[in-house]
């Protein structure tokens, strides 16, 4: 859905529909709204010339939606200083004090131009957070795969900002069950730990849903000592892995250190027409009289437990 979205609305060129032109209503169609305004959001993007902005006047987004803005970034300076740059990024217009614009998508062509120490091209548009945030996924989504944390801690955003579960999935073109894991997996896993980790856009959503497992699991331990468990060098799946297999250590020291668990005392058997009642419970026996004239049978076989134990010793 979200290609679908973005080709179209790329392909229009700032075109309106009949019914846009003619101020007719348009039948409404299925789908969260901002999802549905979006090809007329980035089909006026589209039809704007793009400015030379200095870099300087650029906030970052409140939101991002990647951890690593400077990842494969050499790459991007030179293809823009042989090039020059080719896609231009897009800003909002944003209020109060500070630079005049905040990026809506294009972080590390933005990145990119500041390394050269030359303007960046970019549209800019009027948007709301909505339609930012929006687009921003659309056009990320459609050229670059995010990981699956990366994925996690931008749907637990968007959800904070108001998004419902169903636009998220929409925008992420993700179903129910995948969006409950991201969602679930974000907020138990510390954003902390998390960024130390990094991306790890090889490790898949296995890795860490068991993470999530094990940072709830009994004996897990605290925020500072689990930061401390991840690697200090390697790539980003190297420290999952690494992280991992620390806290399944720690998970089987604390299944051995902890106590078996006693077994159930077995039901009370009662001698017939007698009253005394036997309770075994593990390597326990425990002999009960109801009635206060036989308590001394339990003298009786307290006197006798030996020739007892004799007597069953010699049994074949």
């Amino acid at each position: 859905m979200k290609h679908d979205l973005l080709a179209k609305s790329l392909a229009q060129m700032g075109s309106k529909s009949p019914a846009a032109a003619t101020g007719a209503q348009e039948p409404d169609q299925a789908g969260p709204r901002s999802l549905k305004c979006m090809p007329d959001v980035l089909s006026q993007v589209s039809a704007q010339s793009a400015k030379e902005v200095d870099v300087r006047d650029i906030a970052e987004s409140e939101i991002a939606d990647r951890f690593d803005v400077a990842e494969g970034l050499d790459d991007l300076i030179q293809s823009i200083r042989t090039s020059g740059q080719q896609l231009p990024a897009l800003l909002r217009y944003r209020r109060g004090a500070g630079p005049r614009y905040e990026v809506v998508y294009g972080r590390r062509r933005i990145a990119a131009c500041r390394a050269l120490g030359i303007k960046v091209k970019a549209y800019i548009k009027e948007m709301d957070q909505r339609e930012a945030l929006v687009s921003q996924a659309l056009e990320n989504s459609a050229r670059l795969e995010r990981s699956f944390i990366e994925q996690a801690i931008f749907a637990t955003r968007l959800e904070a900002q108001g998004f419902a579960r169903s636009e998220i999935g929409d925008v992420l073109a993700v179903d129910k069950g995948t969006l409950s894991k991201l969602i679930a997996v974000a907020r138990d896993v510390l954003d902390t730990l998390i960024y130390r980790i990094g991306a790890a856009h090889e490790a898949g959503r296995r890795p860490w849903l068991e993470l999530r497992r094990l940072v709830n699991a009994d004996g897990a331990p605290g925020a500072a000592e689990m930061a401390a468990l991840v690697p200090g060098a390697g790539t980003p799946v190297d420290k999952l892995n690494g992280l991992i297999k620390a806290l399944q250590a720690i998970e089987a020291r604390t299944r051995a250190d902890k106590p078996a668990t006693p077994p159930a005392p077995s039901p009370p058997s009662k001698l017939d027409g007698r009253p005394v009642t036997l309770t075994t419970k593990g390597k326990r026996l425990v002999i009960e009289v109801s009635e206060t004239a036989e308590q001394g049978f339990i003298g009786f076989v307290e006197a006798n437990l030996e020739t007892l134990y004799d007597t069953w010793k010699k049994t074949p």
